[in-house]
């Protein structure tokens, strides 16, 4: 009776992560939010600019930059969108709205282990760290022979990088 008790009472703890499911899609809402804004105000700027014949010298990379850093605030919250996603699939219940949705795949959000989820969390911040530094490259200044050599060295590790991402989970 009291091991029944117990086992009760200690499944019923998975709730708790109703807490993580909750605050998880509080923080995609405010992440998606903010680079919405990020991406009206660098569609501000250029309207600005071109209204007022303005070109600032680093006016492309500023535009780039905005963009870029907006893409990468969404793609942070989709791996909130994700995790909420995933860690309510796993202790909670499958989400029967999405099950009976016939009209689309919906493999993206569908979530049967940890390691699913973890690897689906990990390809979108390796995804994340990608755009982060391509932000990066676009702001530096190259001063020689080396350094071009050491950026070209860079973008062809990102890319051998992305292409065996590519191949993770695939027959």
């Amino acid at each position: 009776m009291i091991e029944s008790i117990f086992e009760k009472g200690l499944w019923g703890t998975r709730f708790m992560v109703l807490l993580a499911v909750v605050f998880g899609l509080v923080g995609a809402v405010s992440l998606f939010i903010v680079a919405s804004f990020d991406v009206y105000d660098t569609a501000k700027y250029v309207l600005t600019t071109y209204l007022n014949h303005a070109h600032p010298h680093n006016f492309h990379e500023d535009v780039v930059g905005g963009i870029i850093g907006a893409v990468d605030l969404y793609l942070i919250g989709v791996v909130m969108l994700l995790f909420s996603f995933g860690l309510y699939e796993l202790f909670i219940s499958d989400i029967d709205v999405a099950k009976e949705d016939e009209t689309r795949e919906n493999k993206i959000l569908a979530i049967h282990s940890l390691d699913q989820l973890k690897d689906k969390i990990s390809k979108v911040i390796v995804m994340v760290l990608v755009v982060g530094f391509f932000q990066k490259v676009g702001h530096t200044e190259y001063n020689g022979a080396l350094e071009m050599l050491y950026f070209a060295l860079s973008i062809t590790a990102v890319a051998v990088g992305l292409y065996f991402l590519g191949k993770v989970g695939k027959h």
